[in-house]
């Protein structure tokens, strides 16, 4: 049902009930508008996002979840009480982090961005010969990178997809993406990066947070990653105000 223009927002939010019931029921999901509550106040107005397919936005679409990655869904967040913000999404798929820093480091810093999401490592940590101290040391130049006075980096602690197959628990990929955990966050601490902690998210056990490949998300897996990306950045806000209170 599409309602007519200047339709009561108690109606659309139905209306977007109705077209996706199991985000509207799911805890771990925003409801309709609330992304836009939880940024209120946000500072930023250019976005931008680089590095892998899980920047890009791959994943499975899931039947009751809006197909819309959670890049897209920050940014509509961002654009709710910021309309005239722009963003750009660099991400591609396949790329390690070496390949992101080279492809994508200058790109992002032309476009000026105020608000910086990063995420890469997964697909270093997929190929023969992965080297945390190489990986270590391609972050943290691709966080100087793109860190400056005024822009806020946002980095993401991969989920843990181990913990939704027993198969897999106490295994190499859960070893793996531990140890790539535990380089973003140092990262993170060096550059003062936002951090979007998703390795022991409440969630991170449901099976259908994860495509097929176990790689990607699917449609769910990228509302909750979106999700947990605004209220971290909703805290951010939140400190950002009480340091800088308007006279």
């Amino acid at each position: 049902m599409v309602r007519e223009p200047g339709a009561s927002p108690h109606a659309a939010a139905a209306d977007w009930a109705a077209a996706y019931p199991a985000e509207a029921a799911d805890p771990h999901c925003l409801g309709y508008g609330e992304g836009g509550e939880l940024m209120r106040g946000a500072p930023w107005r250019r976005f931008a996002v680089v590095g892998d397919s899980l920047a890009e936005g791959l994943g499975d679409p899931q039947r009751g979840y809006r197909t819309a990655s959670w890049a897209d869904r920050t940014a509509e967040a961002l654009r709710a009480v910021a309309p005239g913000a722009v963003c750009t999404n660099l991400g591609l798929r396949g790329l390690t982090t070496a390949q992101v820093r080279a492809g994508q480091a200058e790109r992002a810093a032309a476009f000026a961005p105020d608000l910086v999401a990063v995420v890469c490592g997964g697909n270093d940590l997929l190929l023969p010969g992965f080297s945390p101290g190489v990986v270590a040391r391609e972050m943290d130049l691709l966080f100087g990178r793109l860190a400056a006075p005024g822009t806020t980096l946002v980095a993401f602690a991969l989920a843990n997809a181990a913990a939704a197959v027993p198969e897999l628990r106490g295994g190499p990929l859960e070893e793996g993406v531990a140890l790539l955990n535990g380089i973003v966050r140092k990262a993170a601490e060096r550059h003062g990066a936002v951090l979007v902690e998703m390795y022991d998210h409440p969630a991170v056990g449901d099976r259908d947070l994860y495509s097929a490949d176990l790689v990607h998300a699917t449609a769910r897996g990228h509302a909750v990653i979106a999700a947990t990306t605004i209220r971290a950045l909703s805290r951010e806000i939140a400190v950002v105000s009480e340091s800088c209170p308007q006279a």
